[in-house]
């Protein structure tokens, strides 16, 4: 009897704590899952964050370039001149044509340049040498039969930089959106000339 009781004892503590503990502990399924995305959730949420962050980036980006090219219309066919337009007013346009995404009014700057033929149009980025914005913008519409450039420049902020990843490029963790439209103005009648 003591030998049965010895023997049920040692297999049960075999059972219990087993022969080996890696060898248990390998073999042990408990917490498996709840480990295995602790192990990948913070890239895994990362990398969903940065997707987002990127899509909304470019959905911003694709809505100013349709509030230039819808704006930019306006000048294309003397509307902007004949109702006499100055930069404020044309602003005004701008941002009736943004669909709040980010604050227009302070936010967004306004170039529009006249040049006489196409060849002649030179554009520089408007950022400085240390990645500042540097707001140097016109408000010159021109006449008929001239060519017309309009930009419109937003700091977008960008809040996800991690591992390489990093879709700033101005100082202070900001994106530049610009969106440019070029076009020969329309025609119109006028009593101040042409270009």
């Amino acid at each position: 009897m003591r030998k049965f009781i010895t023997s049920s004892l040692i297999q049960a503590s075999h059972r219990i704590f087993g022969r080996q503990p890696l060898q248990r502990f390998a073999r042990q399924q408990d917490g498996a899952v709840a480990v295995e995305f602790g192990l990948i959730a913070v890239p895994f949420l990362a990398i969903m964050f940065a997707i987002m962050e990127t899509a909304v980036i470019f959905f911003a980006g694709q809505a100013l370039e349709t509030a230039a090219s819808d704006s930019a219309r306006l000048i294309m066919t003397g509307q902007a001149q004949t109702a006499g337009y100055d930069k404020a007013a044309f602003k005004n346009q701008v941002c009736a044509r943004v669909y709040g995404l980010f604050n227009c009014q302070a936010g967004v700057v306004i170039d529009v340049q006249k040049f006489t033929n196409f060849a002649s149009v030179t554009l520089t980025k408007p950022v400085d040498a240390n990645g500042n914005f540097t707001d140097n913008s016109t408000y010159n519409p021109g006449g008929p039969g001239c060519i017309t450039v309009v930009r419109l420049f937003y700091q977008w902020p960008v809040y996800l930089s991690l591992a390489g990843f990093n879709l700033s490029d101005l100082s202070g963790g900001k994106r530049l959106l610009a969106a440019t439209s070029a076009f020969r103005n329309e025609p119109y009648a006028t009593s101040t000339g042409a270009c």
